[in-house]
């Protein structure tokens, strides 16, 4: 162990300091008077439904726990998009969890809740995931109607969804917890079965208020849409239960009795855990995102046994391409390299560059898992691909374009972890969220945008310049560095990765040491989907 290291090690144990700081202040929701409201109805929190339901000292891998943060600071914000979603194990079968937090602005719809809901299903849908949806929700969010209402991916993609995977044989489960009005009373009802629990559960197209405005009709909401009208008038529903904790209990009786699913087959043998210690991470990942590190070191503390079978090791070397396992999981690993490296060509510093020979070899090797059914890895740190002459006279563009082509028709799923740098085509290639993978979750050592913060500033710079002159300012020494540090502070502000986790670019932020658990689980989830489309890349130039 040297200084550097342990330098590292303590910026990277601090940033996943902050991370857990963070998300112990979103998992309040929207507080402790807002959870005590709901405890006088009797009701058990969003989250304290999900630990009641999944199978006891199970795992829970949480989609878009940043969602939605620091956004909406107009509407006194939306702690996790005001739902909370994830894969679980209920009954011993993995499903995705969907569960309205009444804590936030109660369970009302913002676009951003729309957005995670979206995600979550397309989760389900990809992977043939069951879907349990926990419903307490007061509807859209009036004020911003015209973001989350009439667009094809917004509010009502949802029901369009629940048709769809219905119609796929995808089973889905709502429970009506709380509150379920207007075109939010689909959700439940397109679900192949639903349950709601008396006193507190309640679903109709309109209320009391908007009864009486339309027809002038005196009913109360119990009356109008409750557990005993739907049960036994409407039939509506098809259970209903006294409290949460039995219609908890009822959808894990209902999942016990759910047929096993075809399994697409990816290999597993028994797990093992790395030889080199995961734990070393933290030392070995540079606190300073442009230096130099060798990417070997990071893959080896995530491969069981250590072991990483290397593809083309000696050629095309700014990219790692390799077979190994993680959690018993067969996957194949493209990795950005960052040390620098002697060839015969010279000494190269690669920083996360892509060079045209690392394209047309991580595009052979993308090729042969796909061949063989070996779910890929993408594990990002990367600055996006070479450029100057020598590199567009060695057909850069159409090498980098094999890559993008074969990485956007693989039919075996793609992970990401965002480790580090992801910067502009670099994204794209190393299959960041347009190239839909199956689960892209950063650490919080991740930096996401189109280009590195100091180069981004000097462009904006320039600009900023070009239009204070054209009215006549002029630009002083101390004026030039007050602009370059307004717009390298408001740049970096939008690389970080919770800038990004709150957008939905990745699925959340996690802790280096849950990589492991996250691309385990996520393999498992898409076992449940056999694959059905050959692998073809189309025509691609050579």
């Amino acid at each position: 162990m040297n200084i550097e290291f342990n330098k590292n090690e303590d910026v990277n144990k601090q940033s996943v300091f902050e991370l857990k700081t963070r998300l112990k202040k979103i998992y309040k929701g929207g507080g402790d008077k807002s959870a005590a409201k709901q405890k006088e109805k009797g009701k058990l929190l969003a989250r304290e439904r999900i630990a009641y339901l999944i199978d006891k000292e199970s795992e829970f891998l949480e989609i878009g726990a940043f969602a939605a943060d620091d956004m909406y600071a107009e509407q006194g914000g939306c702690p996790s998009a005001g739902v909370v979603c994830g894969i679980g194990y209920v009954s011993g079968r993995q499903c995705m969890i969907v569960a309205n937090d009444a804590t936030v602005k109660a369970g009302a719809w913002f676009p951003m809740t729309a957005k995670k809901n979206l995600r979550a299903q397309e989760i389900a849908m990809e992977n043939r995931l069951p879907v349990i949806y926990l419903v307490d929700s007061a509807g859209v969010y009036l004020p911003m109607q015209d973001e989350i209402f009439p667009d094809k991916e917004h509010f009502g993609r949802m029901f369009r969804n629940n048709a769809l995977m219905s119609s796929d044989g995808i089973v889905q489960i709502a429970a009506i917890m709380g509150s379920c009005v207007a075109g939010g009373a689909y959700l439940p009802i397109m679900s192949d079965e639903a349950m709601i629990v008396d006193g507190t559960g309640s679903v109709f197209l309109a209320g009391s208020y908007l009864v009486k405005s339309a027809i002038g009709e005196d009913v109360d909401n119990e009356t109008l849409g409750g557990a005993t009208t739907h049960c036994e008038i409407s039939g509506v529903t098809d259970y209903k239960h006294p409290n949460d904790e039995a219609c908890l209990d009822s959808i894990r009786n209902i999942m016990n009795k759910l047929g096993a699913p075809q399994v697409a087959g990816f290999d597993r043998i028994k797990p093992a855990l790395p030889k080199l210690d995961v734990e070393e991470i933290y030392g070995l990942l540079p606190e300073n995102r442009e230096k130099p590190y060798d990417m070997r070191d990071i893959i080896q503390r995530l491969l069981d046994d250590s072991e990483l079978e290397e593809y083309k090791e000696l050629y095309g070397q700014s990219i790692i391409c390799g077979l190994g396992r993680i959690d018993g999981w067969a996957v194949g690993i493209v990795a950005n390299q960052r040390k620098v490296v002697k060839s015969k060509k010279g000494e190269m510093q690669f920083g996360g560059v892509i060079y045209s020979d690392s394209a047309d070899k991580a595009t052979r090797f993308i090729m042969n898992c796909n061949q063989k059914k070996i779910p890929l890895v993408f594990l990002q740190d990367v600055t996006g691909f070479m450029v100057g002459s020598r590199s567009e006279q060695g057909g850069i563009i159409k090498d980098g374009a094999k890559m993008v082509n074969a990485v956007a028709n693989s039919v075996v799923p793609k992970f990401t972890i965002v480790i580090g740098n992801s910067y502009g085509a670099g994204n794209y290639a190393m299959c960041g969220k347009s190239y839909d993978p199956r689960l892209i979750y950063a650490w919080p050592s991740a930096k996401i945008a189109v280009m590195g913060g100091a180069q981004a500033a000097k462009v904006l710079l320039q600009i900023k310049e070009a239009s204070l002159k054209a009215k006549g300012e002029e630009i002083t020494p101390e004026k030039e560095a007050e602009l370059l540090k307004e717009i390298t502070d408001r740049y970096n502000s939008q690389t970080t990765p919770y800038y990004a986790a709150a957008r939905l670019w990745v699925d959340g932020i996690i802790d280096p040491k849950e990589t492991r658990k996250v691309i385990s689980m996520g393999i498992e989830a898409a076992n449940q989907s056999p694959i059905k489309k050959q692998f073809n890349v189309g025509i691609i130039q050579t």
